[in-house]
C-alpha cells in the first residue's frame, strides 16, 4: 500500500493527500517532519516532506507524486485528456508554486510563526507578489474551477496554496494580494467536496494535538 509521509499542516502534503482521496486510492499516512536523520535522508535526500513510498521506491517531490498517481491510477482522472489542456494545467501549477507560493514563503516566518524577516526581504517579496499576481489574473478563469468547467490538479494546488498566500500578505502588508480574485467563494465551493472536508478536519485535529 502507498505510504504518504509528512504532516497535515503542510500544504504540499495536503496537495498529495487530496489527490489520493479524490481518486479513491488506498493509502497509509505516516507523520514525518523535516530533519537530517540518517533514516529520513535515506528516503528523502534533502530531509524534506512530503514523500511517497510506493512498491517500487520513494518519490520526493509533490508534483512528481501527484503526476505519478494520475498515471498509475487513471480512474477518476484529474488531468484533461487533451495534451494542450493538460499542459496548461501543469503550467498553472508551476506558476502558482514558483511565482506565488514560493515567493510568499519568504514572509511565512513573520506571518505565521512569530519570526522576523529583513525589511529588504519584505519589500522585495511585496513587489514580486504584486507583479506576479497581476500575471496570475490573466491566466485564471474561476468558471467555476480555476481553468474552466473541469476540476483538475490545478484546483488541488490552488486550494492548498492560494489561501496561504492571501493570509500571509494580509498579515504582513495589511492587504491580501489576491483580494481582487474570487478566492473566498472558490474555496468555499471546493470545501463542499468530501476530500477537502477530510483534509481540513485532519489538519485541524493535528494542530490541536500539537498544542497539547
Amino acid at each position: 500500500m502507498l505510504k504518504l509521509c509528512g504532516f497535515p499542516v503542510s500544504n504540499y502534503y495536503n496537495k498529495v493527500k487530496l489527490v489520493l482521496l479524490e481518486k479513491d486510492i488506498p493509502f497509509e499516512e505516516h507523520t514525518v517532519t523535516p530533519g537530517r536523520s540518517p533514516d529520513l535522508l535515506a528516503k528523502s535526500p534533502l530531509g524534506k516532506v512530503p514523500f511517497l513510498e510506493t512498491g517500487e521506491g520513494v518519490l520526493i517531490e509533490s508534483q512528481v507524486q501527484v503526476e505519478y498517481l494520475e498515471d498509475a491510477y487513471p480512474q477518476k482522472p484529474l488531468m484533461p485528456a487533451d495534451p494542450f489542456k493538460a499542459a496548461k494545467v501543469r503550467e498553472l501549477i508551476t506558476f502558482m508554486e514558483l511565482h506565488l507560493e514560493l515567493v510568499a514563503r519568504e514572509v511565512y516566518m513573520l506571518a505565521f510563526f512569530g519570526g522576523t524577516v529583513s525589511d529588504e526581504m519584505k519589500i522585495r517579496t511585496e513587489k514580486l507578489l504584486q507583479r506576479n499576481v497581476e500575471a496570475f489574473k490573466r491566466m485564471v478563469k474561476f468558471d467555476p474551477y480555476i481553468l474552466g468547467d473541469e476540476f483538475t490538479l490545478a484546483d488541488v494546488a490552488a486550494l492548498v496554496h492560494l489561501p496561504l498566500v492571501g493570509m500571509a500578505s494580509k498579515i504582513v502588508y495589511g492587504e491580501d494580494v489576491l483580494a481582487d480574485l474570487p478566492i473566498r467563494d472558490y474555496t468555499k465551493m471546493l470545501g463542499q467536496r468530501a476530500s477537502v472536508q477530510k483534509v481540513t478536519a485532519d489538519r485541524k485535529a493535528y494542530q490541536e494535538s500539537v498544542k497539547k
